[in-house]
């Protein structure tokens, strides 16, 4: 029964990686900074921290090497450049997708693993709630570099909008006015429970494949 547990432990670490990067096509395009402006930002890096902290854990713990979760950061790196690659065949802009930096994130996730001594419990309580609190920072830092997002939304609409969802200039300070604080907070509350979710689906498949 162990090739049957090791197939389904890497076709896990395949779909999450999957899911992370059509999680980022949908949340990381124009609308990440226009119709919800930054209220979406928020929302993607809790989506993406999550996310990242779920299969990184998993992965780690399945191999119980240091390192592992920032191999898994990568893959879904690589992934997502890819599938901007296809929507630039389309004649979209390169820039046109947000790629988040998920690496030094799963960098400090992995650091926590290996300074703890591979302690699983110190691995989910600190190093999720480093991971939620560094990836909106990191974030932020890569999307300063990007165009105007603006003026992509309006020179490249998408195609699937219906007219009365045109992109309109984004009122950034009425809701919040810290948006890295605010997905931080949050992100780093909410990938500690996550964190446990993926170390207890590593639990649950020994189990059941046993």
């Amino acid at each position: 029964m162990v090739w049957l547990r090791r197939t389904t432990h890497y076709l896990f670490i395949v779909v999450v990686a999957v899911n992370s990067t059509l999680l980022t096509i949908n949340a990381g395009d124009y609308i990440f900074y226009t119709d919800w402006a930054w209220t979406s930002f928020v929302v993607f890096s809790v989506s993406q921290s999550t996310m990242l902290v779920v299969g990184a854990i998993y992965y780690m713990l399945f191999t119980g090497v240091p390192g592992t979760a920032t191999y898994y950061a990568t893959i879904m790196t690589i992934y997502t450049w890819v599938a901007k690659g296809a929507w630039f065949a389309l004649g979209y802009p390169y820039d046109f997708i947000v790629t988040p930096v998920w690496i030094p994130s799963a960098m400090l996730l992995d650091l926590t693993y290996w300074a703890t001594r591979r302690n699983k419990h110190a691995a989910i309580i600190i190093g999720g709630t480093l991971v939620g609190l560094s990836l909106p920072i990191f974030n932020m830092i890569n999307l300063l570099l990007v165009r105007d997002p603006l003026e992509m939304a309006f020179k490249y609409p998408r195609p699937t909008l219906p007219p009365y969802m045109t992109p309109i200039e984004p009122q950034v300070g009425k809701f919040y006015n810290s948006p890295v604080a605010l997905g931080s907070g949050a992100g780093a509350v909410l990938s500690v429970p996550i964190a446990a979710l993926g170390a207890k689906l590593n639990t649950w498949t020994y189990r059941w494949m046993a």
